[in-house]
């Protein structure tokens, strides 16, 4: 059964443009070769909210997969060995996607009803006359 991962993580601020490039295919093609997806996006180098190892920077790079769970394991595995890597996250996003349409259906349907409200019939003058006067006290 295939799901929706994001692994973010992080690589060294001096890495060069090339081998961060060589290593994202390595990751985007294991994940493939086993029959999954890979997408790759580079946010670039930013600072880290504290030090990692010896380094205040790092490039940071977002990896979403629509695999299954060994998939990513290996993935994690790699991550763990490459010696470049500082840090990396692994999050499953399949549960939050869903959650996420049902909102947008409810949030759908209740524009739509809106946007048809129920005709209002007016108040006749007999149903006011009807109603009683206050008591005098």
């Amino acid at each position: 059964m295939n799901r929706n991962y994001e692994v973010m993580f992080i690589v060294r601020p001096d890495m060069v443009d090339e081998d961060l490039n060589k290593l994202i295919a390595t990751l985007e093609s294991s994940v493939s070769a086993a029959g999954g997806t890979a997408k790759s996006e580079v946010w670039g180098k930013r600072r880290l909210a504290y030090k990692v190892g010896k380094f205040n920077d790092g490039i940071f790079v977002l990896l979403m997969i629509d695999a299954g769970g060994a998939i990513v394991h290996e993935v994690e595995r790699r991550l763990r060995v490459t010696e470049p890597v500082i840090k990396f996250l692994t999050v499953r996003t399949d549960e939050e996607l869903k959650r996420q349409e049902k909102i947008k259906k409810i949030r759908d349907s209740k524009r739509k009803a809106s946007a048809h409200p129920a005709p209002v019939t007016p108040a006749t003058p007999e149903a006011t006359a009807e109603t009683p006067a206050s008591a005098p006290v």
